[in-house]
This record gives C-alpha cells, sequence and structure tokens, in this order.
C-alpha cells in the first residue's frame, strides 16, 4: 500500500530521495498533463515538470503539511508554465500537409479518402483550441485548463491560483465565454448546433 503525500514528504524532508522519489511517480503525469494543456507543446511540458519538481524539492521546507501536497505542486505547476510561455518566442507552425497526404496514401491532385477529412477536421480541431488557448490571459487559461482538462473544483482551482471563490468562478466563466467565441465557427461549420 502506498503511503500518504504527507508521510513521504515528511520523510522527503529528513533526507529520503527515496520517499521523493514516490511523489514525483505519483505525482509527474497529472503534472505532465497540466503542463501540456498550459504550453501546448510537449517539450515544454517536459520541462515544466522537470522544474516543478525541482522547485518543489528546493522549498519542500516551506511546504506546510496541513496543505494538500498535489495542490501545491499544481501552484507550482502553473507557475514554471506560465514561465515557460512567457519567454518563449513565437515559433512558425508547421503546415502538415505532407504529413496528411503520407496517411492518406493518395496522389497528390486526387480527392481524399473520407477518412482523411475527418482526420484533417479533428487536426483543426485541435489546432482552433490550441489557438484559442493562447488568446486566453494566463490567468485564464490556468482556470480553465484545471477546470475543465484536469476536472479540479472551483475550491482546487482558487487555492492552487491564490484566487478567492468569486474570482476563481469570474476566470472561468471569461475563459469559456472566449473559448465559445473563437471556437463557434467550427461549430458552425459541422453543423453541430
Amino acid at each position: 500500500m502506498p503511503e500518504s503525500d504527507a508521510l513521504a514528504v515528511a520523510r522527503a524532508r529528513d533526507g529520503d530521495s527515496q520517499a521523493f522519489r514516490a511523489l514525483v511517480e505519483r505525482h509527474s503525469r497529472a503534472i505532465f498533463r497540466l503542463a501540456h494543456r498550459m504550453t501546448g507543446n510537449e517539450h515544454d511540458a517536459e520541462d515544466v515538470v522537470q522544474e516543478t519538481f525541482l522547485r518543489a524539492f528546493r522549498q519542500l521546507g516551506r511546504f506546510e503539511a496541513r496543505a494538500n501536497f498535489g495542490t501545491w505542486l499544481y501552484r507550482i505547476a502553473v507557475n514554471c508554465s506560465i514561465d515557460v510561455i512567457r519567454s518563449r518566442r513565437k515559433e512558425d507552425a508547421t503546415d502538415g500537409s505532407d504529413e496528411l497526404e503520407r496517411a492518406s496514401g493518395a496522389p497528390v491532385g486526387q480527392a481524399p479518402p473520407p477518412d482523411l477529412d475527418r482526420l484533417v477536421f479533428s487536426a483543426e480541431i485541435k489546432q482552433r483550441v490550441t489557438a484559442a488557448l493562447e488568446g486566453l490571459s494566463q490567468m485564464e487559461r490556468a482556470a480553465f485548463v484545471l477546470r475543465h482538462f484536469e476536472g479540479q473544483s472551483i475550491d482546487e482551482i482558487g487555492k492552487v491560483l491564490g484566487l478567492r471563490t468569486n474570482a476563481t468562478k469570474h476566470s472561468i466563466f471569461r475563459a469559456v465565454r472566449k473559448m465559445r467565441v473563437a471556437l463557434e465557427p467550427l461549430v458552425d461549420a459541422e453543423g453541430l448546433r
């Protein structure tokens, strides 16, 4: 039976590297998911995970045992993600059309098979969602990802972001409203209304 986070933190504070390793193994996937959704980039997400656990290790003495370790890690991960977003330069998005042609097996100039249409639309949705997320403020993006991708409660999100309940709700509301506006053309185009 795995030990609780509180016990593992106490052991890690006492110098037990295996206890901290257990915390990393227990939380790294969730932190990666959060970081990937925040940054939109697998490489950046891996960097965020590494930096999150490095900061957590360095600040372990400052962690208050009455707090939830997972929530504390999420807060560090959100801050690391925001740092990465601020510092990275805008990269040109790759076209991806060559990849779709190779996947379809259809010669250039011929109509793609029906499954390819679905693949193209799926790729477009992913691209639009990523672009819409990038259009949110950092606080809105963090609140939206924590609520709609990670399934966290308003209280948990407030603790992670250091916001009161009303401010948390307002950040999520603004993010949802902006996402709806950004994704509305896709809904209309696909006739999903």
